[in-house]
């Protein structure tokens, strides 16, 4: 990975680098994070930076982070710019040393809670605001600081009233006054380090997918045969019908985008659930005996409720 060679002032990053500038000078804020490649997203505790994954310096890379991960994640715009203001977030948080305020403890909770490794949302908790998917905000306090600090900072953001009656509101105020007091103020940390830039990383392309589909390759709970036979049918008569291990393959990228979108899991993952459903169609010999607009909404409903109770018991992973 040392090899490749790439540079952010001429890639798909360089326009929204410089949005993120603006909107941080647009709010006032004097503070600018460096940013460098890595292997993937993330800001290192005590250092005021952004690590951002390699692919997305190069269509190239970004077209092989689609065929072995199935998504680009921060690959179109909005979906950058998200990640960005997050990241920014949690630089800012570094560069003022803001989790060492009493205030700040109090409104975010103890930084000193053990981060998780994987943690349980609450999709209706009005405590926390809504950023990036799968209530992320809820994961962590460092996490929740970020998260608020990335709505405050969206261009436009009308969070007074998105979030008027909403417990977070008053983190959101938090924000909005300590950036204010920030304003005209240094940083306090000033580190210019980066951590496992790109070019200090030795492990080859291939290696370093392996173990990104180890790390997503969570285990869904297996009971999905009795969920299949009431979506398709084992009778004799129905044997002339397509294959329901067909039908699934066919709708397979539609499925894992859909569930995704509306659930926030990884496509890796959701995939690894579809193989299995096919796997299991096809030992069980089932097929079609319904029309096929209708077999695929029973499988989108099957699917994401599958996904969201796995969620729930708390086995979303904490990436960022």
């Amino acid at each position: 990975m040392c090899d490749l060679d790439l540079s952010l002032k001429s890639s798909f990053l360089a326009p929204r680098l410089q949005q993120l500038s603006e909107e941080l000078e647009e709010r006032g804020i004097q503070f600018r994070p460096h940013v460098w490649y890595s292997d993937e997203w993330f800001s290192p505790d005590g250092i005021p930076g952004i690590a951002i994954p390699f692919y997305l310096g190069h269509p190239r890379l970004m077209r092989l982070e689609r065929s072995q991960m199935l998504d680009v994640e921060g690959g179109n715009h909005e979906w950058c710019m998200k990640i960005l203001r997050h990241e920014a977030g949690h630089a800012i948080d570094t560069a003022y040393r803001l989790r060492r305020r009493k205030s700040y403890r109090e409104t975010f909770g103890r930084v000193s809670t053990p981060y998780p490794s994987y943690y349980r949302p609450k999709p209706y908790s009005r405590d926390y605001v809504l950023h990036l998917d799968m209530w992320y905000s809820q994961s962590h306090p460092t996490e929740d600081f970020a998260e608020t600090f990335a709505v405050w900072l969206r261009p436009r953001s009308r969070w007074r009233a998105q979030y008027k009656d909403w417990p977070a509101l008053s983190k959101l105020e938090y924000v909005n006054e300590t950036m204010a007091e920030l304003a005209e103020q240094k940083p306090l940390v000033r580190s210019r380090s980066a951590i496992d830039p790109l070019n200090s990383l030795t492990k080859t392309l291939g290696e370093h997918y392996r173990q990104r589909r180890q790390y997503y390759s969570v285990d869904y709970p297996s009971f999905y045969d009795r969920d299949l036979r009431q979506i398709f049918s084992d009778r004799q008569e129905a044997n002339g019908n397509l294959t329901a291990a067909m039908f699934l393959r066919k709708i397979r990228g539609e499925l894992r985008r859909c569930v995704s979108k509306w659930t926030g899991e990884c496509q890796y993952t959701i995939d690894q659930v579809l193989s299995e459903m096919i796997d299991r169609s096809r030992d069980l010999k089932l097929r079609l005996d319904k029309s096929e607009t209708e077999t695929k909404q029973d499988i989108m409903v099957l699917l994401t409720v599958q996904t969201m109770n796995f969620l729930h018991e708390g086995y979303h992973r904490v990436a960022l």
